[in-house]
């Protein structure tokens, strides 16, 4: 069994970039996709349910990052199978995950529609948005079987070398979330965006899995089942999801933290939160397709060619991420508009942009080694140097800086420097482990 890119043998460029173009494609659909929501909800509804739609978002950014890290680390084992050709161990792999992925989501989404009024208090939800959040989520939380589904169908393709089809399903789905979208908000409200979501991703899962279907790639059998896999695969599921979801619990922390302010800065940190992932998902984008062509290079038993991809994706994707920080950041007045068109919220979204703005290239950095590191069967590594620059280095810094004379911009300052110190960390953990491996390979030639 092969994959739709030969990247053991093919030329390297070439290679990335087939994988990468539409990579990035789906990740800014999904971009244009998650922002219709927020520029709706703003537009038609106002300040107040863009703040409500902020102080939700970390909920949905932490099941969002569950769901990525859980399918990622199923990635990794996945493309280091297909890469070896055991179809026997992908069939079996394949199998044991969607049963596991299926359980898995129900068994949450029951959890945290019982434990909602917890978490957003957890969350210093401000009391005058308590509500409106609450509603929002326990309807949004009814199809986080199909978030989840949907993520973990994308990965298989993804194990494969295919991520057009992906950027293809949510080019039809973000069409129809710009259409429904204004219908379901002024038939139901707030909660309109939350169904409209729900419809979407439903559809996405129908778009996969009709094309799984019919390529055929793996076969799907319950008696393929094989509880064995399951330690493995959360040895590399555990780390991938705790990996993916801290930046969302540092975001749940500078909500809460930024909450102590004002309805204009929760609504104004909600803004900067869709606009920066214009140049976060290209970071997460390049991060996700270095996971898949390293893990198929261990395989296939050429881990030589780490470098090559390394290379290539820090170029490119450093390149991208700072044309579009500069842009961001000279239009964020009026990017801010098309959400929430007040003077306050507009000047608070260009203060972070001017501040952080630096710190995105650091970021895709960071991520392009992180992918490697995973791809090389590491993802303990990339959950420890994450939970060291948010936990340990973003989040102190903000609860401290917010206190002095610098209030919301020492938030934003401690972002940037953690941008900084997560770049540096990942990248003396990767030269120190390529020198260890060629140290273990040289020694291994002289014997």
């Amino acid at each position: 069994m092969t994959s739709n890119i030969d990247f053991i043998n093919a030329d390297t460029r070439k290679a990335f970039i087939k994988m990468a173009l539409p990579m990035m494609a789906a990740m800014f659909l999904n971009l244009a996709y998650n922002i219709m929501d927020s520029i709706w909800v703003g537009n038609l509804l106002g300040e107040t349910a863009m703040a409500a739609l902020t102080s939700s978002t970390p909920v949905i950014l932490l099941l969002t990052a569950i769901g990525m890290g859980a399918t990622n680390g199923l990635s990794i084992i996945l493309s280091q199978k297909i890469g070896a050709g055991d179809k026997k161990q992908v069939n079996s792999l394949v199998t044991t995950s969607f049963v596991a992925a299926v359980l898995f989501s129900v068994i949450l989404t029951i959890i945290l529609e019982l434990g909602l009024p917890t978490i957003l208090n957890c969350l210093n939800t401000r009391s005058e948005l308590f509500d409106m959040a609450y509603d929002y989520l326990a309807v949004y939380l009814l199809g986080y079987i199909s978030t989840f589904l949907y993520l973990y169908f994308a990965a298989l393709l993804r194990s494969y070398g295919n991520t057009s089809l992906q950027a293809i399903s949510i080019l039809l789905c973000t069409i129809l979330d710009c259409i429904l979208n204004p219908i379901f908000i002024k038939w139901i409200g707030f909660n309109g965006a939350a169904v409209t979501t729900i419809i979407s991703e439903s559809i996405s899962v129908i778009i996969l899995v009709v094309y799984l279907v019919k390529k055929k790639l793996f076969s799907l059998h319950f008696s393929l089942v094989d509880f064995h896999l399951i330690k493995p695969m959360i040895k590399n599921a555990l780390p991938s999801i705790v990996q993916q979801s801290i930046p969302a619990i540092s975001t749940s922390f500078l909500t809460a933290v930024i909450s102590a302010f004002s309805v204009t800065a929760i609504a104004g940190y909600g803004i900067t939160g869709k606009l920066e992932t214009i140049l976060l998902y290209p970071a997460m984008a390049f991060n996700m397709v270095m996971t898949t062509i390293i893990g198929q290079c261990v395989g296939g038993k050429r881990t030589d060619r780490a470098n090559d991809y390394l290379k290539c994706s820090i170029l490119n994707g450093g390149a991208i991420v700072l044309i579009l920080s500069i842009l961001v950041a000279v239009f964020a007045k009026p990017l801010s508009r098309l959400f929430v068109n007040t003077s306050g919220v507009a000047e608070l979204v260009s203060m972070y942009f001017l501040i952080v703005g630096a710190g995105y290239v650091f970021n895709t950095i960071t991520n392009c080694l992180l992918g490697t590191i995973n791809g090389m069967g590491k993802p303990m590594v990339g959950m420890l140097l994450m939970m060291f620059y948010y936990l340990v280095v973003r989040m102190p810094l903000a609860w401290i800086f917010s206190k002095t004379f610098l209030g919301l911009n020492g938030v934003w300052l401690a972002v940037l420097i953690s941008h900084i110190v997560a770049c540096i960390s990942a990248a003396l953990y990767y030269i120190i482990y390529k020198k260890k491996s060629q140290g273990k390979t040289n020694n291994s030639i002289q014997e």
